[in-house]
């Protein structure tokens, strides 16, 4: 459910790094304002044009989930109305939409009847304000049957602070689970995979949760690049993740 695009943890941007050696790099453009209302079903021709856009990274939208196992999208801000330009097999297993319905279209398609619209809002205020959000909101599916889901949205920006994609990752919400009042399938998991790190690497999580690269953190922490690299590499096997983007969902969801 992205809508727009934001800023950070901690009120500093968030680069979204893949494995242990990727960077962003800054590209040019300007950021569009989101549009009011749009249709659901428009599909904004320059899509096409995130390609180049993806050239200039060392990475592509597609390589940022699609080893992910939580469902999960990334969002084009600087299109008209913050389309989806890559999805996950996770994403459409979630939804049961094909990827053909999904690229092109703001999230906001999987709203329905009894979606709640104080969430939404929150939602909508915190991307605005350049911030993340996590909230547990109903959601439809293709079928029409509805399912809580646990939404987190990230902006994601160059190592210059230029706003460049949003990270959308959902969790499906068992019946009576509670995923945001502390339940064991909920915040307190993640907060438990946290507890498990050494300090090290919790210092490396926090510092990734608040934006900065392996330079970035290497330097403040005063280390060399390398040992940061190998304490990644180390906490994202202890926190069972493959992906700065699962990594970065569970310090957000542990309150860092």
């Amino acid at each position: 459910m992205i809508e727009h695009a934001g800023h950070s943890l901690g009120g500093r941007p968030i680069v979204l790094e893949h494995g242990t050696g990727a960077t962003l790099r800054k590209v040019d453009l300007r950021v569009r304002p989101m549009a009011g209302n749009c249709d659901v079903n428009d599909r904004p021709r320059e899509l096409h044009s995130d390609r180049k856009v993806a050239k200039q990274y060392h990475m592509s939208p597609r390589v940022m989930i699609e080893h992910s196992p939580l469902a999960a999208v990334i969002s084009n801000p600087r299109l008209p109305d913050n389309p989806i330009i890559e999805c996950n097999v996770p994403f459409l297993e979630l939804t049961g939409y094909s990827r053909d319905e999904v690229i092109g279209r703001n999230c906001r398609f999987l709203s329905g009847p009894d979606t709640e619209p104080w969430l939404s809002d929150k939602m909508r205020e915190s991307i605005h304000a350049q911030k993340p959000v996590l909230v547990e909101i109903l959601n439809y599916r293709k079928n029409g049957t509805s399912f809580r889901n646990a939404v987190m949205v990230v902006p994601l920006f160059d190592e210059d602070g230029e706003l460049q994609y949003y990270l959308g990752s959902q969790v499906e919400v068992p019946k009576g689970a509670g995923y945001l009042n502390g339940s064991a399938e909920g915040l307190s998991s993640s907060k438990g995979k946290v507890e498990t790190l050494t300090a090290r690497q919790r210092e490396i999580l926090i510092q990734m949760a608040d934006g900065k690269l392996n330079k970035q953190i290497a330097f403040d922490l005063g280390l060399s690049e390398r040992t940061v690299k190998m304490h990644r590499a180390a906490l994202f096997r202890a926190l069972g993740v493959k992906t700065s983007a699962d990594a970065i969902r569970i310090a957000v969801e542990a309150g860092h």
